[in-house]
């Protein structure tokens, strides 16, 4: 019964029109959108990739080996288990050109193919030809850069280790790029035959073979991979299909996706509080209304309903505009946005984003609202005499505060389950209420400050009227705080997280990192190739080391994976190395290094904060597959090994005798002076053709391009929640107009200039903004620092243009939004606003 009452009064309340809602609404439709326009982005590459799995894998599945061709054995499978098989190798080298002052060198992503390739897509070269017409009697194709920057084009020659080729086009499109992940080099396609004698892939050196499979139609991918697995996982076999064809590329989208959609929801809780003053400034200007209700014998129920549906109404009204927006943006921007994605991408209507923006716009809408609407039920009719609000409780009932704290937990929960990154989504939220509740505490301390201000202000009237205006008892302030002051509170974390990085990548990497990184050195190499670095005086250290690589299968004679689950060690291959004795570097935190003449069974010692993560102990087994033969070790020590250096750093090592019996070359460091590099990777080059020179600034350059587009995405995200904050300003400061008005009035009335209460206006306004902009500085710096060193683990240092730039930004936040809603108060003719409040 009390439900219809309250829809029928809640449908006559509505036909009032949005006045006082446009601001709740469009913070809600922002937010929403924001999460949907993510969710929906990442959904179409998904689709995409899904859809063009087997073209991006180069077949319906793909068996992978390190550093080895297929047995006998394992190609008979292959070829009885599928209708075609195509080989491919992997590798980087060093592309070289003669020119007029001598040979010109440039890193590349070497693909080495049969007559097969590619069994799925389209090469696509310029000039127009066929790919084996390309690659006949030792040609070759590269990618534009590559060609462009060693000057070659169709006709010339050029050479990888030994073998000499011919450049007969450049790649426009590669039909399988996208699933060969990350390389540090532009990329050169050759056939496998004409590298047989190049030196580039014999037994030791570093290299990949892949063999995609094109199945017979309506062969099951779980029967023949499960088959693959079982009869060959324990050789060293990767195994994936066309449902996965791009693994790299699907988990950098889904976790990038999900960082976002936890921005987006930073947005959400700015826009929450716009919500929360809207629905509070509404039940504040119905007070009147809900006093005679009470007289006219409502119940409490009664109003809080009348009240719930209305601005559930409104509520949802918000969320299907952000929906729309989130699901027709990215469909509309789809030629745009493929244009610019490396990968396939499928735009049309996603519903699980969409779905998942609609549970939490619904979440965060019902955790604003709960706690402002709660206090319509505290109007009594005796509000129609007296102020009766004015005095009621600062908290609403118990029952009231338990919801919300529930509604909190539901959406944080929700959040966490969808977004699949638990810790980040917890430490997200807890910034975000520690933020919350450090900005309530500045608003209070802020009209705290300005109420004691007022009286030093005497003299000062234009001070006094801001300080007075801030003070005082309207929640113009506490809005502003808070909704500013969080938005900033994002943007100034992500600006401090983005210039620590930079500073990382650009300043301190470089003088601790080596010049080069050379790989595929002979043994029989090594003699020459130190004596020419240990005779140079600008070479100031050389760290070498046998290489090998292995796949860790079992842990204690259990499957890896059922131990330590998805660790990075354990998928795919890692370096594994031999040494007599640890050099000076290495730091034993734990157990002890086998003896220098020591033959017995194998021994490893494991990187120990790895070790660590893994929950791995003195005495364990660990299982490592290398060219296809298991080796297991026993770990009888654990070290210390720093990553963050560019360096030589192994997560394995084992004693000698376990290992240098197995074909392998060696790695090298080299640290020289800038100077001295290009003549180091000449001779070195020269004289041995085979080895791979590998410049880490070249490719600290690369991480940072990626880093770039990573941190241009979470800026957009965190300006969409400093736009929300500004439209939160934009509504605070329509819903003080009236005061304003009311203000101007009486100072009008004695005896002030317009020009006098319009800089009372922008001080209120610069003051405001200003203290939001301190508060959100010192929240991001906490949110910065943390990220930075528990996360990130890297040095933090205050990045001051970052800092200054977002108080800058929020004093002239604050004073547009004040500013804009500022000339209607002055313009009112003072009598007419007096006479109206008698």
């Amino acid at each position: 019964m009390s439900l219809s009452i309250a829809a029928r009064l809640a449908a006559r309340e509505l036909r009032g029109g949005l006045h006082g809602f446009r601001i709740f609404i469009a913070c809600l439709a922002l937010g929403v959108a924001a999460i949907a326009g993510v969710g929906s982005v990442r959904s179409a590459i998904e689709a995409g990739l899904a859809d063009q799995g087997a073209i991006l894998l180069g077949g319906d599945a793909q068996a992978e080996f390190t550093y080895r061709f297929a047995t006998d054995e394992e190609r008979t499978w292959m070829a009885g288990a599928a209708t075609a098989v195509s080989e491919v190798t992997d590798f980087r080298s060093m592309a070289v050109v003669d020119g007029s002052d001598g040979p010109e060198r440039g890193l590349t992503q070497v693909k080495s193919v049969d007559a097969a390739y590619p069994l799925l897509g389209e090469m696509v070269l310029e000039p127009s030809m066929p790919l084996a017409q390309a690659l006949a009697d030792h040609g070759g194709v590269m990618a534009p850069v590559l060609a462009d920057r060693l000057g070659l084009k169709p006709g010339d020659t050029f050479r990888l280790g030994t073998a000499t080729f011919t450049l007969r086009a450049v790649i426009m499109r590669e039909p399988d790029d996208a699933g060969d992940g990350f390389g540090l080099g532009p990329r050169t396609i050759v056939r496998t035959v004409d590298l047989a004698d190049s030196g580039l892939l014999s037994e030791g050196t570093l290299f990949e073979t892949e063999y995609r499979l094109l199945l017979p139609e309506g062969a099951d991918l779980d029967t023949v991979g499960q088959e693959a697995r079982d009869r060959f996982e324990q050789t060293g076999l990767s195994w994936r299909d066309a449902r996965n064809g791009a693994p790299g590329i699907a988990r950098f989208v889904e976790r990038l996706g999900s960082f976002l959609v936890l921005v987006g929801l930073s947005g959400l809780a700015v826009g929450g509080i716009g919500v929360s003053a809207a629905v509070r400034a509404y039940i504040g200007r119905k007070t009147s209304v809900i006093a005679t209700l009470r007289t006219l014998g409502a119940t409490g129920r009664v109003i809080f309903l009348t009240y719930f549906l209305q601005i559930g109404v409104l509520a949802l009204l918000g969320i299907a505009l952000g929906l729309i927006l989130g699901a027709l943006i990215p469909i509309l921007l789809g030629p745009l946005i493929s244009a610019a994605l490396p990968v396939p991408a499928i735009f049309t209507l996603h519903p699980a984003p969409l779905a998942e923006a609609a549970l939490y716009g619904v979440l965060t809408a019902l955790v604003f609202t709960l706690w402002p609407l709660a206090r319509a039920e505290e109007v009594r009719a005796a509000t129609l005499f007296r102020d009766a609000l004015g005095g009621a409780r600062a908290l609403p009932r118990p029952r009231y505060i338990a919801a919300t704290g529930a509604l909190l937990a539901l959406l944080v929960g929700a959040a966490a389950l969808l977004s699949g990154a638990v810790m980040l989504t917890l430490w997200t939220a807890g910034g975000i209420l520690f933020a919350l509740a450090l900005l309530v505490l500045a608003a209070l301390g802020i009209r705290w400050a300005a109420r004691r201000a007022t009286t030093a202000a005497r003299g000062r009237p234009i001070l006094r009227w801001a300080l007075s205006a801030i003070g005082g008892p309207g929640e113009g302030a506490t809005a502003v705080v808070l909704s500013l002051g969080l938005g900033l509170s994002v943007l100034a974390a992500v600006g401090q997280i983005d210039g620590n990085l930079r500073t990382a990548i650009a300043r301190d990497l470089p003088e601790v990192a080596p010049s080069y990184f050379f790989v595929d050195i002979q043994k029989d190499q090594m003699a020459g190739y130190l004596d020419r670095l240990e005779n140079d005086p600008a070479v100031t250290r050389i760290d070498s080391a046998p290489m090998l690589r292995g796949i860790i299968t079992r842990i204690n004679d259990r499957p890896a994976k059922e131990v330590v689950g998805e660790h990075w060690v354990i998928r795919g291959d890692r370096g594994v190395t031999y040494s007599v004795k640890p050099d000076g570097r290495t730091t034993v935190t734990d157990g002890a290094w086998w003896p220098e003449d020591y033959s017995g069974p194998p021994q490893v010692s494991f990187a120990a904060e790895e070790a660590e993560e893994m929950g791995l102990k003195l005495g364990d087994t660990i299982t490592v597959n290398i060219l296809g033969r298991d080796i297991t070790a026993t770990i009888t020590s654990f070290r210390e090994v720093d990553f963050s250096t560019a360096g030589i750093g192994f997560v394995m090592s084992m004693n000698p005798s376990a290992l240098e019996a197995a074909p392998h070359t060696f790695i090298s460091t080299v640290y020289a002076a800038p100077e001295a590099e290009a003549q180091i990777l000449r001779d070195l080059a020269g004289e041995y053709p085979n080895i791979t020179a590998i410049r880490v600034r070249d490719a600290i350059d690369r991480v940072s391009e990626l880093l770039e587009g990573i941190g241009e995405a979470v800026r957009w995200g965190a300006a969409a929640t400093l736009l929300t904050g500004f439209l939160v300003m934009i509504g605070a400061a329509a819903a003080g107009e009236g005061a304003r008005t009311y203000e101007a009035a009486l100072l009008k009335t004695l005896g002030a200039s317009r020009g006098r209460i319009l800089r009372s206006f922008a001080l209120r306004s610069a003051l405001l903004g200003a203290g939001a902009g301190v508060v959100a500085l010192a929240a991001g710096i906490a949110g910065g620092w943390a990220i930075s060193t528990f996360v990130m683990e890297t040095d933090f240092a205050v990045i001051w243009p970052s800092a200054l730039a977002i108080i800058t930004g929020g004093v002239l936040a604050t004073m547009v939004a004040g500013l804009a809603f500022a000339w209607r108060p002055l313009a009112a003719r003072p009598a007419g606003v007096l006479r109206a409040r008698e």
